[in-house]
This record gives C-alpha cells, structure tokens and sequence, in this order.
C-alpha cells in the first residue's frame, strides 16, 4: 500500500546524491504530532494542555524541570560504547522506560551510534540528528551522511550523535506484515473504481493493521513521538550534555518541536529543517499536503518540458497538459501492467505512481524520472518507475524491507486521530483532494484511510508549541516542498515563542545540505556560533 501524503504514511531526512537520495528518502514519512501529558498520555483535555485563541488548539506546556526519582537511574546510566563495524563510529544500547507513566512497567532498548568530533578548536558538545520518517533511521543516517558529509567544522567540534526511535530499525523494531504480504500490500490499488476494489483496500488496510497489533503489542502504545522527545532527553544527559543541540528534518522538526515544548529550558541550538504544524489535524495535514505535491509536480512538468527527452509532452506543454497525460498513463497501468523483469512484479498504477511520488522529494532525481517515465510509456517497461517505489518503500534487491512503513503507521496513528471514520466519508472527501492536485489527490485521499483500523487508539491531538524560554530555534522552509508545504514552517515559526524562519525559495524536501550555499552557511554559523539567521532571511 501507498504511504504518499497521509501523515499515516510517509518517510522524511535531508540529502546530497545517492547518501543524499537516501536521506531524502528517509525525509519523506507521514508526518503526525501530538500533545501530551507530563506522563507521556496524550489527549485534548489533558492537564498538561491549556486551552488558548479562536482556534481552541491546546499549548503542549513544558514538564517539571526536575527529573523525577522513578527516572533517575535512566538518566544516571552509563552507556558501553563499542565498536560499531562501521569505522569512526561507535554504538551503544539505552535503555529507557516503555511508559513513563510507569517506569516500573519495563524497559525499551534504544539503539545510539556516534562519531567522536575531529577536534580542532573548542568542543561543542553533542550534535543529535535525525531524518525524519517516523520510521527513519538516524543511524543509518549518521553513518551514510551526517557523520561524513557534514561540514567539517561542524564534525570537529561536536561529537555526532544518532539514536533510531523507539519501534524503529534497530531500536526494538515495530513488526507487522512479512516481505511477501508488503509486496501485496504495495500494489494495493488506491483509486477504487468499484465496490469491490474499495472493500479489497479497506481489507488491505485491515490486513496490515492487525498485523502490527499481533506482532507488536508491547509497544504499539509506547511509540509517540511525545515519548520520543522524551527519550532524547535522557539520551542528552547521559551524554553529559547541559542542553541539546539539534538539527531534525521533516518529521525530525516534530521530534525536535516536541522536545523544545517539553524541555524548554535545556534547548541549545536547534535546527528544523522541512518544518511540520503540530497544530494541524489529520485531515488537514494531508490535504495540504496533497497540494504540495501538486506543486512540486507543476515545477518538474515545466522542467521537463524543457528538456528533449521529456515523455510528458515537448516545449510549450504545461504542467496541465503532462499531468493529463500521466494521469491516462496511470488508468491505463490500472488495466494492463507493465513488465519489470521481476516475473512476481508487474508495474501497475499504485506502484508506478509512488515512484513518481518519490522523485517529487529532490529535483536532483528529475532526471532518473523522465529516464523511467520515458521507458515505461514508450518502450512498455516497468523497471525504472519499480526501482524508484522500491527505493521509497525501502525494500532491498533481496525483495527485504526495513521496518520504516511499519513504524511510520505506528507513529502516526498513535499521534493523532484518523483522518476519516471510514470510506463512505472518505469517498465524499475525494473532490477536495481532486482539487488540491488533479495528478495524485484520488490516491492521496484514498493513502489516508489506514489509521481508520489501527488497533490502538490514538492519544494525541493537534496542538500549538511555545517553548517559552527556549533559546533561539531555527526553523526552515522550503517554499516548493512536496512534503512539508512551506506554510507549516511559517507556522511552527510563529509558535515558538523563540523561532527564527529561515526560507529557501526552490524545489525539493527540506534544504540544509542540499547546494544552497546561503542555507548552507546560515546554519553553519548558527551551529558554530550560536547566531541565528537575521529575521526575514531569504535564500535561494
């Protein structure tokens, strides 16, 4: 099944060629939020929220700042550190409670990796990374980019540090449907043309639900990215660090938001870059979303159109004019697959279409495709569109997956309620994504309908964060992104009371690392010296 725009679904990170396509990738994941209590429960009504403006939207108010004594040994644990196989690198194991409402209901085993800084000049501390998802792996993200494609005067003088949340990769991985059952899953179509094809995708969703629930019961009501911020806090005074320096990208400007909202006081210089609005309900983040997709597609049809191997139409075609054509690409798909060279895996609409979709996130991949777009529309082979849904889903030429989807859904589904109570009023929704982006809007709202069936109940709601006191924290947009429409970084900018817009004017998911010179070095500096970007500062 599809995981395009619904914050059910989704992948999010930071990039630079394939480490970089990788990292976005990662960038990609549906993207929720959540309130909570000083426990970790979340719920509109929640003491810890304080109701506030027209909008009714709850404030995320910040913990005690003194940690209490059920939490003492995790936060005075010391962490064995050793070699992690990759060199440069270390790893260690933390644990930290599964519920901190009850630490004495048992542990969660946090898998953490570093890269000792280059030294060089003063030490800075610890630099914490992640990119995104949920459901992204921050170790393998510190090991393929962070820790080597950083700036070198970044890397001297913190130590880099990456920690896979909890339920992800190597921190006790959610579980839920085998590599077999994904596959079936991934094909599920999406743009019902019946009611026998709408019941077949509410089953699948179904499927794929209860799944996770057999599997993964322990943990798939301690997965919260309210939790998550939690768990970096532990991680930070284990560390020994007197506050937290972060750079999160895409769903990681969640993790990092949070963790300001509950810790203001121990926020050092924090980065969050392809920003997300914890004020938002489901329904809106995808919608939105949905248009940002829209958006990214008009601006490679135009590329494209400039380009003489474009399959969508020569000079003169407007993005109009290529989305129709790809969109009659896609219902022809949806009768007669093509081949990919894989004889259990024909190329149909919903595979084809997240292939597309995976593009959208870097423009640097425009050209893989048109390459693949150009295969399969004239020459009737599926390989190129299959690779790049493939590489977004993340599953291996050995037909493996990782956990990422599986603890993408956990994630999102336990931060904030459904979208949609079921498909008959989903079904009266599909014109408002039809609207949003005529290309992808039916398979988007469609995307969306997964959360309806989780076995768990979610214990978030949309919510505002102030972080009253934070120092400042550096919040990047980027005006053309799929994923993180700019407005949410605006937004987020707004609610922290210590928040500094940074815009990059251009394509692609997030832009830190991504050839801006001008983002680039405001970071940089920022990072380095603690200046934030002057206000207003535009960049492109």
């Amino acid at each position: 099944m599809h995981t395009w725009s619904s914050p059910s679904r989704r992948r999010c990170t930071a990039s630079r060629t394939r480490a970089r396509l990788t990292a976005v990738a990662l960038a990609t994941a549906a993207l929720l939020v959540s309130a909570c209590s000083p426990g970790g429960s979340v719920a509109s009504s929640s003491a810890a929220a304080t109701r506030t403006g027209a909008a009714d939207v709850p404030l995320l108010a910040p913990l005690p700042r003194t940690t209490p004594a059920a939490l003492r040994p995790y936060y005075t644990q010391r962490l064995k550190w050793r070699d992690c196989g990759a060199p440069g690198f270390q790893c260690a194991t933390m644990k930290a409670p599964l519920d901190y409402a009850r630490p004495d209901a048992g542990d969660v085993r946090l898998a953490v990796a570093r890269k000792a800084a280059t030294g060089g000049a003063k030490p800075l501390g610890s630099l914490l990374v992640n990119p995104g998802g949920p459901g992204g792996s921050a170790i393998d993200y510190l090991q393929q980019y962070a820790g080597l494609g950083y700036p070198a005067e970044v890397r001297a003088r913190y130590d880099m540090v990456a920690m896979d949340p909890r339920g992800v990769a190597r921190s006790e991985p959610v579980g839920c449907l085998d590599d077999r059952r994904m596959d079936t899953y991934t094909q599920t179509d999406l743009t019902p043309d019946d009611q026998a094809e709408r019941d077949a995708l509410v089953a699948a969703d179904k499927k794929f639900a209860q799944a996770c629930g057999a599997r993964s019961a322990r943990l798939l009501r301690h997965v919260s990215t309210v939790e998550a911020a939690r768990d970096m806090d532990v991680l930070r005074a284990v560390l020994g660090d007197p506050k937290l320096n972060y750079v999160g990208a895409s769903y990681g400007t969640l993790l990092g938001a949070t963790y300001a909202g509950l810790f203001p006081g121990r926020v050092g210089r924090v980065v969050l870059d392809g920003a997300l609005d914890p004020s938002l309900d489901s329904r809106t983040v995808n919608l939105e979303q949905t248009a940002g997709f829209e958006t990214a597609f008009k601006a490679f049809a135009e590329d494209c159109a400039r380009q003489t191997d474009c399959p969508l139409g020569g000079s003169g075609t407007t993005p109009a004019q290529a989305g129709d054509r790809l969109k009659v690409f896609f219902r022809e798909l949806d009768a007669r697959p093509l081949p990919t060279g894989d004889p259990h895996r024909e190329l149909g609409e919903a595979l084809a279409t997240t292939g597309v979709i995976a593009a959208m996130y870097d423009q640097g991949a425009w050209g893989r495709l048109r390459s693949a777009l150009t295969s399969a529309m004239k020459d009737h082979d599926g390989e190129g569109l299959l690779a790049l849904s493939d590489s977004y889903y993340e599953r291996d030429a050995s037909g493996h997956y990782t956990n990422l989807m599986m603890a993408n859904a956990a994630v999102n589904c336990l931060d904030l309620p459904p979208a949609f109570t079921g498909p008959e009023q989903l079904a009266k929704d599909v014109p408002a994504f039809e609207k949003a982006s005529p290309v992808f809007g039916e398979g988007l709202a469609w995307a969306s309908l997964n959360c309806t069936y989780w076995p768990v109940r979610a214990t978030g709601a949309p919510h505002r964060v102030p972080a009253r006191g934070a120092a400042p924290i550096v919040v990047v947009g980027t005006t053309r992104d799929p994923a993180t429409p700019y407005r949410w970084a605006q937004s987020l900018s707004r609610q922290l009371s210590s928040g500094r817009l940074l815009t990059y004017a251009g394509d692609g998911h997030t832009a830190f690392g991504r050839g801006s010179t001008c983002i680039d070095s405001a970071i940089d500096s920022y990072l380095l010296h603690g200046t934030p970007p002057a206000r207003g500062k535009r960049c492109s």
